[in-house]
């Protein structure tokens, strides 16, 4: 914990500003001033950054790599402050001088280094790693547009490029010298020599990785962990002289643009050859890059490389990494001189994998052609261990062909990430139990049979110092009134709020904390949107990707209901409800950007018509980003997790908005089953389909939506108006949805779980009316949230996965 008084503060931010902007403080704008409380907080962390290094150098601990595509970070700034126990004394500091710190805080721009729950999670993990002093840190890639910022343009989505960097990023620091070279194409020559065999790799096209580290500061306790991020660049930044100079202009700028394009955006379009191998040139880029700096950084420290394994642990967040396998394989074969089996065996212990899906379409495989052509020796490996790993399959299963090629790495053309993460890999878990489960029985059973010691649950969590503490700090003071501040580090202890969910007083204070959080979103919607909102109204609240499994269709379509039976009986008694939605969607997922423009359709036609939006109103909030989410998600009453049940491997909004004090209308899908396991079946909405009976109907059939919707009156009219010109005069505009729902066959199960929906809905409407009732559940959520806070899941991970022993401790 940093140690500085309010004076001392102030002579330091003024120093610094002179510092960096020549001039005094009274002339600066109040960029100016961000970045020099940014620098001069960069500054403090600094100290504490080389002495974390040093110390972890210097006491030999195990360290943790985490490996992610996504690190959906926000921003920094309040959470730095706030981590090194000086948020307070830099407030009062600015406040003497004139300077509003919330105001300085939303100038900074969100990381665009993320889309959704994949990053958040991640960003979640550092933050814990860092707060219970594991020596662990994040590789990824720095996007120098992220993924996309979102822009409603006549009800639709569109992508504008995500300049996040455009003023530069505060919190980085360029370290040209720790720059590795990564290999593309070529030709692989096989040479035996003096016994062994030798792979040169020739011809190849080379890119430079350059890393930008990242301080990740843990609370109070003196530790801060790296981020380094990979960012593409020519080998010489002269690029191609001599082609320039013989006219050969445009060779040499495609080299430069080829090259800068590896770190040039989150997840290109895949949807064409040319956006395929960019993906997988991202994915081989950091992975290579990481692994390169971690071997030279544990030589460097006069690591015995035969001790790497009890030194290193490296984490695969989802599939996107998993060429961390064959590559570390590359290393230690063709670079450190070990044989395949000691290789396979320090590989197969250093990775760890998480799956995060059973979704077939986020089950990553690559053509065997483009993977070859661009990664030749890589391949190499990669064939070798499916022809080891088949052939230990076919001991074990004499004449069971069919298995051994189902469970094959390469087969059909293509090579399987996942297959080859959970063969490379001694633990793959899941994120929640059901999930987990799913994974074990259902998915990837045939793996679990082969390899039941493997697989283990690791449900997720969530950083309880930005999701409580930073985003509703009413909410915390109050808690700390109530229970103590023990649950800031132990976050558990929330538990003794429970038993003041009874007491009048208390319900009535989180009625008014609650209220003030309604009307700061409230002013934000009618700034951004320009429409009015009755803070005394219910917020229903679904903020997530657009996603056909995450059902924002069926929200929709009880929106639509909702209002059909409005206007049939204007005098209808349900307590008013503001509809809230945020989510982007993949540029290429044609059916989730019409349900956006459906939202948005929905809403105009609501917001406008005067006999129902005093009951009644819907919001889309464009460019949702975790900024926006730390509003959004205090002010929520009802939190939708509404997904497929079987779908959703866990989901970590859910916990967010419980933390909060907001109640959830659930399918028992995910992480929502602990939740209502945690909180019970009185204090949480349940709706839908079951586990099993999802299974079944996916495996027996004898679904058929069509007929439903012929055979309900009400329903029917609620579909037909999707392509009756009711909320477009283009018929045409959602028959993408109508015919996912009618003509395929309503794969998610929309139609099937619609009644049951709106009778959840009514017991919501039911309950809310019942204040005392309805406080009582929101104290309770509370109180039980602590146990999904990401200090737990790292816990687990640190034990049970990482062999990790650096935890609880601080390295004053």
């Amino acid at each position: 914990m940093l140690s500085i008084d309010k004076e001392t503060f102030k002579k330091d931010y003024r120093q610094k500003f002179i510092e960096i902007h020549g001039k005094d403080l009274d002339e600066g704008t109040d960029y100016n001033k961000y970045e020099a409380l940014g620098s001069l907080v960069r500054d403090y962390v600094a100290k504490m950054w080389i002495d974390t290094n040093k110390k972890y150098k210097e006491n030999s601990k195990k360290q943790v790599y985490y490996f992610s595509m996504e690190f959906l970070l926000g921003r920094l700034l309040g959470s730095n402050l706030l981590n090194l126990g000086i948020r307070d004394t830099c407030k009062a500091a600015l406040d003497d001088l004139g300077i509003d710190l919330d105001k300085l805080e939303n100038l900074e721009e969100d990381q665009g280094l993320g889309n959704g729950g994949l990053g958040r999670l991640a960003a979640c993990f550092l933050d814990s790693m860092a707060s219970l002093s594991i020596p662990g840190h994040g590789c990824g890639i720095r996007y120098k547009y992220g993924f996309f910022s979102q822009k409603i343009i006549n009800d639709s989505q569109v992508e504008v490029p995500d300049d996040w960097l455009k003023r530069g990023n505060i919190w980085e620091i360029k370290k040209t010298d720790k720059a590795r070279v990564v290999k593309f194409g070529g030709d692989v020559r096989v040479d035996y020599t003096d016994g062994n065999l030798k792979f040169n790799h020739t011809n190849y096209d080379a890119v430079l990785a350059v890393p930008y580290d990242m301080p990740i500061v843990g609370y109070k306790n003196n530790v801060v962990n790296t981020l380094r991020l990979w960012s593409a660049e020519p080998l010489s930044n002269e690029f191609d002289f001599s082609s320039f100079n013989r006219g050969d202009f445009k060779k040499a700028m495609e080299y430069r643009d080829s090259v800068e394009s590896i770190s040039q955006i989150l997840y290109p379009d895949d949807s064409f050859y040319e956006g395929k191998v960019l993906r997988l040139k991202q994915q081989y880029f950091f992975v290579s890059a990481g692994l390169q700096s971690i071997i030279h950084h544990f030589k460097s420290a006069q690591g015995n490389m035969k001790e790497l394994d009890e030194k290193i642990a490296v984490h695969i967040n989802d599939t996107h990494p998993t060429l961390a396998i064959p590559e570390l394989m590359r290393i230690l074969i063709d670079e450190e001189g070990f044989g395949w089996d000691t290789s396979w065996r320090m590989t197969n212990n250093i990775m760890s994998y998480t799956n995060h899906t059973i979704m077939a379409e986020a089950l990553e495989k690559w053509p065997i052609e483009m993977f070859k052509k661009l990664l030749p020796r890589i391949f190499m490996i990669v064939q070798e261990i499916d022809k080891r790993f088949c052939s230990e399959l076919k001991n074990k299963y004499v004449g069971q062909w069919d298995k051994v090629r189902k469970m094959a790495i390469i087969d059909n053309g293509y090579i399987k990430m996942a297959h080859l993460a959970i063969v490379g890999s001694h633990s793959v878990n899941g994120v929640a139990k059901l999930h987990t489960e799913i994974l074990k029985k259902q998915e990837m059973s045939d793996f679990y049979y082969c390899y039941p010691n493997k697989f283990n649950n690791k449900t997720n969590g969530i950083t309880h110092r930005r999701w409580l503490i930073s985003a509703n700090p009413k909410l915390t003071m109050f808690l700390k009134e109530k229970i103590g501040d023990s649950f800031i580090t132990h976050p558990t202890d929330m538990i003794n709020f429970e038993k003041f969910a009874h007491n009048i007083e208390v319900q009535n204070r989180l009625r008014d904390i609650k209220l003030e959080n309604k009307r700061k979103l409230a002013d934000l919607i009618y700034k951004d949107k320009g429409i009015n909102i009755d803070i005394s109204s219910i917020f229903d609240v679904q903020i997530k990707r657009i996603h056909a499994y995450k059902r924002q269709t069926l929200n929709c379509l009880r929106i639509m209901d909702l209002y059909n039976r409005l206007i049939e009986n204007p005098n209808l008694d349900i307590v008013p409800r503001t509809f809230i939605f945020a989510g982007k969607s993949a540029p290429g997922y044609y059916l989730a950007k019409d349900i956006i423009t459906l939202i948005n359709m929905v809403a105009d036609k609501i917001n406008n018509d005067d006999r129902v939006n005093k009951k009644i109103k819907v919001i889309f909030m464009e460019n949702y980003r975790v900024s926006l989410a730390e509003v959004i998600i205090p002010a929520a009453d009802v939190s939708e997790q509404i997904s497929t049940t079987t779908k959703e491997a866990s989901g970590t909004s859910n916990m967010k908005f419980m933390m909060n004090g907001a109640v959830t209308i659930a399918t028992l899908d995910g992480a929502n089953v602990e939740i209502r396991d945690e909180v019970g079946d009185e204090n949480i909405v349940i709706f839908g389909l079951t586990e099993k009976q999802v299974l079944n109907l996916y495996k027996t059939g004898g679904y058929v939506s069509q007929n439903i919707i012929n055979n309900d009156v009400r329903l029917k009219k609620i579909i037909n108006s999707l392509v009756d010109g009711t909320y477009c005069k283009d018929k045409n505009k959602f028959k993408s949805i109508y015919e996912n729902l009618v003509t395929y066959n309503d794969e998610f199960f929309v139609i099937k779980d619609f009644y049951s929906y709106l009778e959840a809905q009514e017991k919501i409407d039911r309950l809310y009316r019942d204040k005392s009732k309805w406080q009582r559940m929101c104290a309770v959520n509370i109180a039980h949230s602590g146990i999904f806070s990401s200090d737990r899941t790292i816990r687990e991970y640190a034990t049970g996965i990482w062999g990790s022993k650096c935890l609880y401790k601080n390295l004053e």
